[in-house]
This record gives C-alpha cells, structure tokens and sequence, in this order.
C-alpha cells in the first residue's frame, strides 16, 4: 500500500484547484488533487506542503484532514490522504502536470477524477454543510450556548469550510462576546485555535470592517511577538483591507518596518509577502517616500519568487507606476 497525500486547494473565491495528469502517465489526461507520496522520515503534513510547492510553486495553509481512501488501481494500492488548504496563490506554475482550472465546489463531481480522487470529492462536500452546532451559536442572541469556553473552541477547531466560517462570522457581529473570544483565541499558544479564529475574523472584518478599528493598535503591536505564521496571515490581510487613514502615525511606522522586513526574509510564507506589498502600497500613498523602496524589493522578488507572488508584485508596481505618473 502507497501513502498518498492530496490537497484540496482553495482561493479566496471559496474555488478549488483540480489538476490534470499528462499523457505519459498511469491515467491520462484524468483531473486529480494535486499531491504525492509520503516520503521516508516526513510527515504526512510536511509532504504535502512540499509537494505542492515543488509541482505547483504555491504556498498552502492547511486548515483541516478529510477520511483517508483506499483504493486498488489493479497494477498498485494507495491510500491516499487528503488535507483541505487555504492559499493566496491563484498562478500554479505547472511542472509536472498538463493543465489546472479552480472549480466551484458545487461542481466538482462534473470533474473527470482519477477513480481515487472521486470519494475525496465527495467526502469534501460532504465537510462543507453547516454541523447543527454552527446554526445553533449563530440563531444564539445574547451569547447562550457559548457560554462555555471549550464548547466554542471545540466549534472553531472543528472548522472546514468558509460557510461554517460565515456563519461563526455573522454571530459574532451580532454578539461581541463572540467576537472578543476571536479576537483571544488568534492570540492562542494553541496554533490550530489561533489559525481557525483568526481566520474567522478576517470573515467578520469583510462583512463589518468598523468592528476591528478598536483592535488595530493591539494586532499591529503583536506582530513581530505572533509564532504562527496563519495568525500572522489572518492578521495581515485584515490589516491591508483598512483604510491607513483610520491607523495612527505611530503604528504606521510599526507596520511598515515590520511589512518591509516581511519582504527582505527568505522565511516569509507567500501570503505574508503579498499582503505586505499591498499595506506598504497603502502607506506609500500617505508617504510616497516609500514608493521607491517598495518598488526596489518587490523588482528583487520578481527575479527569485514564485508565480503567485509574482503577479501580485506585478500589479503592485503597476500601481506605484501610476502613482508617479500623477
């Protein structure tokens, strides 16, 4: 039996990413998950990461593990493991497969899978229906029902798909008990709680961006002291959907230092990269002085990025190209 691993891949469309094998192959021309086999002395969470970065140059967050499949191709047995993940990244760079599409999830069974690759369709649209504990929190008006700490973190934990996180999202604009306990747990010691609520609040702050104009100063003074790189995502893109103008001088100083360092590190995930390119855009539209750094460094990660953050810098120096054109 072959460990397989296979991430279901999701952009901010709420889309997943379906490749397709090429002719020379065990089954060609059929669409699949892209993955790989576990390799010797690594997690089943570190090949899959690593997978995807070498066949489709993407950066991925996994947010959650779906039932393993076992399947006989006749010729070989896998059992393969599918993980659902998060990513900014849009471009796959293909290096071993012959074509990509993002399909919405309704979709997916039209798909062309490899026989494998059909029960972790289905099993992933399976995941996405709202449990009877999100309705349950979400009808709640004064905070009933999550009364009890480990109940919501449990909740949150448990999370799968963007309608659970919507529907968290829109009970915490209505109960700010809920959202104070967000805005806790993104600060958690406990990674998986931390990633899944601040994640979340990216969800609240889309549908209501005044809620977090009061949490600003504490979430950009955090930055630097934040070890979990999906808190510090989560954090960043709320951050670079704000209006500066509603950030004080001093914490404009705070951000840019820390998005400019962001990008000058060989360690920064993708997404961290990308939403630091659109913040230092913002505040190069209050101090235009820090139009020519940016430019300097996001032309430096063109050469040595990958696909995605090569087309975000793309756009960004388009952007500062306008703006002294003005």
């Amino acid at each position: 039996m072959i460990n397989v691993t296979c991430a279901i891949i999701r952009n901010e469309d709420d889309e997943v990413l379906v490749v397709q094998r090429g002719e020379a192959t065990d089954h060609p021309f059929k669409w699949e998950f892209p993955g790989g086999k576990v390799g010797n002395g690594e997690t089943e969470e570190e090949c899959i990461v690593r997978e995807v970065r070498e066949e489709l140059s993407m950066e991925i967050v996994i947010c959650g593990r779906l039932p393993e499949v076992e399947h006989d191709y006749g010729h070989k047995k896998i059992k393969l493991i599918p993980f659902i993940c998060d990513t900014l990244d849009e471009l796959p760079f293909l290096s071993e497969h012959h074509d990509f599409k993002w399909i919405a999830s309704p979709d997916l069974l039209k798909v062309d899978f490899s026989e494998a690759d059909i029960p972790v369709a289905r099993s992933y649209l399976k995941s996405q229906d709202v449990p009877a504990g999100i309705e349950k929190i979400t009808k709640s008006e004064s905070g009933k029902g999550i009364d009890d700490d480990k109940e919501l973190q449990a909740m949150i934990n448990r999370m799968m798909s963007m309608k659970e996180a919507d529907w968290i999202a829109t009970s915490a604009i209505d109960n700010p008990e809920i959202f104070k306990k967000l805005l806790d747990y993104s600060f958690s010691d406990d990674k998986k709680l931390a990633f899944h609520a601040s994640w979340t609040l990216t969800k609240v702050c889309d549908k209501y961006p005044e809620i977090i104009l009061p949490h600003l100063a504490q979430i950009i003074e955090s930055l630097d002291k934040i070890d979990n790189e999906s808190a510090q995502r989560s954090f960043l893109r709320i951050i670079s959907l704000t209006n500066m103008s509603r950030i004080g001088t001093k914490h404009h100083g705070i951000l840019a230092e820390h998005c400019f360092n962001s990008l000058r590190s060989g360690f920064s995930a993708i997404a961290i990269k990308a939403y630091s390119m659109e913040t230092l855009y913002k505040l190069a539209l209050i101090y235009p002085e820090l139009a020519n750094e940016l430019a300097a460094i996001i032309n430096m990660l063109q050469r040595e990025g990958s696909a995605g953050i090569v087309a975000r810098g793309h756009m960004i120096l388009k952007k500062l190209s306008g703006m002294s054109g003005k």
